[in-house]
């Protein structure tokens, strides 16, 4: 792989914490699956009926515009970028949002040629500049890929924002594809890109993030029927078909253990709701999260990657994401940055060792040469 991702290499090695608070995916669902007697030799390449009709449902969209693997998110967005490419050679020009998911963006690095990034602006709360983004296309581009809600900020794009950017991507012919994994948290609230413009919008999710599933690595695609086909031949083509026994699982979890799902989901609210009031007490500025349990925090410390992996890690036992594996423009190069993504994905809410950490984060912060005063009063949501 020519563009490996920095952030995923980070995470992988750190070693184990006492108070990790970088996980955007919840954690710790068990469920008791009863599958009974099972043909392992099916495999279904067109999906398994039964799971894709479930997920037409839940997407509101007919079973023709569902494509299920057993890659994940990752391995949906990573199948249908390199499809994409392949299949449209002379549109070889993508934008990509900015900052970003620093994977997403290597996986686009790693088939297009040419990579333009479209700015999400922090003195506009991060929404979609449609201006920009027509400043920034041309005959070559061929793909637009954004994220909804947006990571790390967690703004939502709304319907009218949507069309905005999809009347740009007709006049111009290119797809835009939209990873909407935190969409899970609240499904019902936020418009896929694939019902503004069913013929160039594209979705990818999955349920590791909002359901604890990651274990499970349930990839979903919604797109035009005729896309649909052609990613189901591709999967044919280079791996054979995905795991039967993944949409088997998915179904069985769809049906019989779908409340228990939504009760494992709803634990986290409370994290969410003691979060919020401790950023708001100690005047931290974030961008709230309506969606999902990730909050994007400004601390006062100017280089937050160093301040994690050289001081809280090694002298704390704890972590969060520093805010500058967001914000590779193209290269790898590490920009000083004083944002974090605070996550409460790890943190266990039947055990939750919540208010601790975050006396230990105060403290990390505090020991790390800053006046001890900086926690100042205060508006915390920006």
């Amino acid at each position: 792989m020519k563009y490996p991702s920095m952030y995923l290499d980070w995470y992988v090695h750190v070693p184990k914490l006492k108070y990790d608070l970088r996980s955007s995916g919840i954690s710790n669902f068990k469920h008791n699956l009863t599958l009974g007697e099972v043909d392992l030799s099916i495999n279904y390449l067109h999906g398994n009926p039964e799971a894709i009709k479930l997920l037409a449902q839940r997407y509101r969209v007919q079973p023709e515009n569902v494509f299920i693997s057993s890659e994940g998110a990752s391995g949906q967005n990573a199948q249908i970028i390199r499809y994409l490419i392949e299949k449209h050679a002379k549109k070889n020009e993508a934008i990509v949002e900015y900052p970003t998911y620093e994977p997403l963006l290597r996986l686009v690095q790693e088939h297009f040629p040419r990579v333009k990034r479209l700015e999400r602006k922090e003195k506009e709360a991060y929404r979609l500049d449609a201006d920009e983004l027509r400043k920034k296309v041309s005959e070559k581009t061929g793909l637009l890929v954004l994220t909804n809600p947006h990571s790390p900020s967690g703004a939502i794009s709304n319907v009218n924002e949507l069309k905005e950017i999809i009347t740009i991507a007709r006049e111009h012919g290119f797809y835009m594809l939209c990873d909407e994994i935190y969409a899970e948290f609240n499904r019902n609230t936020i418009t896929t890109v694939f019902s503004v413009d069913p013929s160039l919008g594209i979705v990818t999710t999955s349920f590791s993030k909002a359901y604890g599933l990651g274990g499970l690595r349930t990839g979903i695609a919604i797109a035009k029927k005729e896309l649909v086909d052609e990613l189901y031949l591709d999967t044919l083509n280079t791996i054979g078909g995905s795991s039967n026994i993944v949409e088997m699982v998915t179904v069985k979890l769809l049906t019989e253990g779908g409340a228990a799902l939504e009760r494992h989901k709803q634990k986290w609210t409370r994290l969410k709701n003691e979060t919020e009031k401790w950023l708001n007490e100690k005047g931290f500025e974030y961008y709230p999260s309506k969606v999902g349990i990730t909050y994007w925090v400004k601390l006062p410390i100017k280089d937050t990657h160093k301040w994690v992996t050289e001081h809280a890690i090694p002298h704390y036992s704890l972590a969060t994401v520093p805010g500058t594996f967001f914000l590779f423009k193209s290269g790898y190069t590490l920009t000083k940055s004083n944002m974090i993504r605070l996550s409460l994905g790890n943190i266990n809410p039947d055990k939750p060792n919540l208010a601790e950490a975050f006396e230990v984060l105060e403290k990390a912060s505090k020991t790390y040469g800053q006046k001890s005063n900086f926690f100042h009063g205060g508006p915390g949501g920006i």
